[in-house]
Parts: structure tokens; C-alpha cells; sequence
């Protein structure tokens, strides 16, 4: 399979740049997997399309403001990292502009030493692990003097950072957002439950791998980011329930999908644990967990269209995707939702 062959035209007014108000307002284009065949829908009625009995999983990682702007000490160089993994209490895996800077035993000052971290080693890809001090508790720290590192498509900070946080972000961790959770609400999420629908909550912190785009000719020459999660043993148990009674899994967004399948037995029920997966979901694969999915509209030749190919076939989303850009729909992050069922 080629790169080339997950490509699309979409037009750059089609990229949103802000959320809606109203989280639950965005549109929602419904694909039957099977036929191909699509409606056009508002997204608080995907309760419509949830029968009780099925088990909605989402991931509850949450954001942390992972951009930070310094100073070189020493030379007042202005430096921007990204925390991408983090290693130890103090030590983090990073990306950081400009790298040249940022040699072995570079130290950077944020907030006027409020924060220092200390370049110790260059790894893969050229990130940096760098070793932070600060006196107090380092989430705090993070809070007051980080950004949220939003993608490279959104060409300006939000006004509230919550907005790109889901309502039930819990576990601090990710460098992006779970956006497909973007459009829940809290009544939505209620009502869903009184129709009889299970939620069960994961945890996988996205990486920012998720927006490196595909660039090997072959896709099976791609390789993905490793990405931490964790699923309790009482979710695993709400999803293999539902499994066992015949009720659809339906995951909402990429990363729950691929954490439920990274923890899938050959028995297809769902295993409680952590650890790091870089599992690649492309067209053959067989899903052992997901039966339906809620995700946004995703970026030509990236691995997220993969995904959403292998599930509904590489011809029905891509003209899925041509439907949805004649009719306007929004795209990435801040845009509108599909459910593929």
C-alpha cells in the first residue's frame, strides 16, 4: 500500500481553527461501513445510533500545557520545548527549537529560573532528555508557565485552554488532545448513560507522533511513536461484559481504539494493565475489540485515515471525505465528527 493512496484534496479554509461554543453542536457524518452509504447529522444525535447494551470507550488522558519558552543561560537565546515522555520525577524527553542550542549540559531558565532544565542527552530523532529543577510541585509549575501545545495547523493560542481538554480529562499526560472527545458534554454523556449504554473510561497518553506525517513511499515502512497507557481492571470488565452480550464497542477517537486493541487477547476480550504500544492499525488488520467508532476528519496520507480505511474500507472513506468536503464540514482538531458503524 502507498502513501498516495490515502490522499485528498481539501481545502485550507476547510482546517478549523477555533472550537464551537457549544461543544455538542458540531455535525456529525454517519457511514455505514458495509454499503458505503452516508447521512448528515449534529452531533448530540449520535445518542440516536447508541443502543443500550453497547459500551462507549473513551479516553480520559488529559493535556498537560507541554510548551514551554525559555532562555539559553548564558546567552539569552530564546528556546521552545516540548515535553513529549516523561522518563523520571525529573527527566523528560523533548523536542526543542532550535536543537543546535541545545547541546549536552545546556542549561534553560523559564520564568526567570521559576524553572531549569538541563540538556543531558540527544536520543532518537534528535529529541533531547532534559533534566528539570524547580522548588514546589512541577504540574504547578507546568500550569502557570506552559502553553498548550497545540498542532501545527492551528496558527493561534486558544483564549481558554480547557477547550482543548475533553470534559472528562482526568490522567495528565498527552501532548494533543483526544479530539474526537471534544464534542462530548457533560448532559450528553448523562443522558447516554440513562439510555442503558456502559461508559468505560482508558487512558493513553498521545504522543506527538500522532500528527508526524507518513513520509515512507510503502506504509509498512512507517514506523510509529510508542505511547503509554493503562486500562483498570473495572473498565476491562465493563467492555468484555458488553462484548459477551452482544452489545457493539464503540470507541470514541483513534487512541481509544488503539488502546483497547493493544490490550486485546486472542480471545478477543480486553486485558487490565499498562504499558507502550505503537501498534499501526492500516487496512487487513482485524479488529479484535472495536465494533463502531466516533472520530474527526483526519489529515490526507496520515496513519489516523489509515485507521478509519481499515475499518470501513479506503474506497467508503474516501468518499465519505469527498461528501464531507462539498458539503463544508470542518476538519482536524476543532472540527466535526464521524461515526462509522
Amino acid at each position: 500500500m502507498k502513501r498516495q493512496d490515502f490522499s485528498f484534496e481539501l481545502p485550507q479554509e476547510l482546517i478549523a481553527q477555533d472550537p464551537l461554543k457549544d461543544r455538542s453542536s458540531s455535525r456529525l457524518l454517519v457511514l455505514d461501513k458495509e454499503t458505503g452509504e452516508v447521512s448528515h447529522h449534529v452531533f448530540r444525535d449520535i445518542i440516536d445510533y447508541l443502543n443500550p447494551g453497547d459500551c462507549l470507550v473513551i479516553n480520559d488522558t488529559k493535556v498537560i500545557p507541554a510548551r514551554l519558552i525559555g532562555s539559553k543561560v548564558g546567552t539569552d537565546a530564546k528556546i521552545e520545548i516540548l515535553l513529549l515522555k516523561r522518563k523520571s520525577d525529573q527527566v523528560w524527553e523533548t523536542l526543542v527549537k532550535p536543537g543546535k542550542k541545545a547541546k549536552p549540559g545546556a542549561k534553560i531558565s523559564f520564568g526567570e529560573g521559576l524553572l531549569v532544565g538541563e540538556v543531558i542527552d540527544i536520543v532518537e530523532e534528535g529529541n533531547r532528555l532534559v533534566k528539570f529543577s524547580y522548588e514546589g510541585i512541577f504540574e504547578e509549575i507546568l500550569d502557570q508557565l506552559g502553553q498548550m501545545p497545540l498542532p501545527p495547523y492551528i496558527t493561534h493560542q486558544l483564549e481558554d485552554k480547557n477547550r482543548y481538554q475533553t470534559v472528562y480529562a482526568k490522567n495528565s499526560g498527552s501532548a494533543a488532545a483526544p479530539t474526537a472527545g471534544l464534542h462530548f458534554t457533560p448532559e450528553l454523556l448523562e443522558q447516554i448513560k440513562e439510555k442503558g449504554v456502559d461508559v468505560a473510561s482508558v487512558t493513553l497518553h498521545v504522543g506527538l507522533g500522532t500528527f508526524r506525517p507518513v513520509k515512507a513511499e510503502n506504509i509498512l515502512d512507517h514506523h510509529m511513536h510508542s505511547e503509554f497507557y493503562r486500562i483498570e481492571e473495572e473498565e476491562a470488565a465493563k467492555i468484555n461484559r458488553a462484548k459477551e452480550k452482544g452489545g457493539r464497542i464503540i470507541c470514541v477517537g483513534t487512541t481509544s481504539c488503539r488502546t483497547v486493541e493493544s490490550a486485546a487477547d486472542e480471545n478477543g476480550r480486553v486485558k487490565a494493565g499498562s504499558g507502550w504500544t505503537d501498534i499501526f492499525i492500516y487496512p487487513g488488520y482485524w479488529f479484535k475489540i472495536l465494533d463502531c467508532l466516533i472520530t474527526n476528519f483526519h489529515l490526507p496520507e496520515s496513519t489516523l485515515l489509515m485507521l478509519v480505511s481499515a475499518l470501513a474500507g479506503r474506497e467508503h472513506i474516501l468518499a465519505a471525505y469527498e461528501e464531507a468536503v462539498k458539503e463544508k464540514y470542518r476538519f482536524f482538531s476543532f472540527g466535526d465528527a464521524m461515526f462509522i458503524q
